[in-house]
């Protein structure tokens, strides 16, 4: 066998090698999502039956997860709105909180900007778990316990570190003959941040916007301890107390999962061509 002929037989089987790894990878993660549907498209009865595909399937629990038809899914669409309206939140004072911070370390020549960056980061080596009792301690002292206030204030407390972190990078491919010129032409650093700055920002703001709001949007343990109120809890809390109770419905349980679940995979299928651009460069620029 010449090199040649080696060669192709070496890259052919790296190939099939390739091919069968990604084959076990494609099914281990769509096996979990495929259970999840055939669970809710089956009766409460059948839930349990050892069959591979769903018997009798109906879209009978989405129903009545939609019509909010289930003791526990009484509040299923309020509690919707308590999710959307935190994870958006969140999202705007992340991006807000971060651009301003990296657009001044950055553009205004922060001095010493380096280690306001370094400092955020560091907070990433305390996982989140470990900070609960302390959060929960100092939103009790403020008044805040049982307020949607307390998990946005801890969301972007979590979410700004990374955000400064990549606005930071991607914002060292403006040039700054940008802001130059635009300060002969008698632009305010205001102006520059909001006509200049901003806009060549666009793919790290879809990224990091839609980072934000998918962290608070699964946001479990945090949510869990400082709301309590049926009115104030958000959906994973809500679909939680399906574990505690004694007669749990798994169908319902996974069909709300999966409407839950809608919303932020169609934002990322919407913004996932921005989203890959913006965290690209802005791991790769600095």
């Amino acid at each position: 066998m010449n090199a040649g002929t080696r060669a192709r037989a070496d890259r052919r089987a790296i190939s099939v090698a390739v091919g069968a790894v990604s084959v076990v990878l494609i099914f281990w993660t769509i096996l979990p999502l495929y259970n999840m549907i055939r669970v809710a498209v089956q009766e409460k009865e059948d839930v349990f039956a050892n069959a591979t595909f769903p018997t009798h399937a109906s879209l009978h629990s989405f129903e009545t997860v939609l019509h909010e038809a289930y003791w526990l899914l009484q509040n299923f669409w309020a509690q919707m709105w308590n999710s959307f309206y935190i994870g958006i939140v969140v999202a705007f004072l992340t991006l807000a909180i971060g651009t301003l911070t990296s657009f001044t370390i950055t553009r205004m020549r922060f001095k010493n900007g380096w280690m306001l960056t370094n400092a955020a980061l560091m907070t990433y080596m305390i996982p989140m778990s470990f900070l609960a009792i302390p959060f929960y301690s100092i939103m009790g002292k403020y008044g805040l316990l049982d307020n949607p206030l307390a998990v946005i204030a801890v969301e972007v407390t979590f979410a700004t570190p990374y955000a400064i972190f990549i606005f930071k990078q991607y914002g060292a491919s403006i040039p700054h003959e940008l802001d130059e010129a635009a300060r002969i032409d008698g632009a305010s650093p205001p102006q520059i941040y909001w006509q200049i700055y901003l806009p060549l920002m666009a793919p790290a703001l879809v990224a990091i916007g839609t980072y934000a709001l998918l962290l608070s949007w699964n946001e479990y343990l945090y949510a869990f301890l400082l709301l309590s109120s049926t009115d104030n809890i958000t959906v994973p809390v809500g679909l939680g107390k399906f574990l505690n109770s004694d007669e749990a419905p798994w169908n319902y349980l996974m069909a709300a999962a999966i409407v839950y679940a809608a919303p932020p995979m169609a934002i990322y299928y919407a913004f996932r061509r921005k989203m890959n651009s913006g965290l690209t460069m802005g791991g790769v620029k600095g």
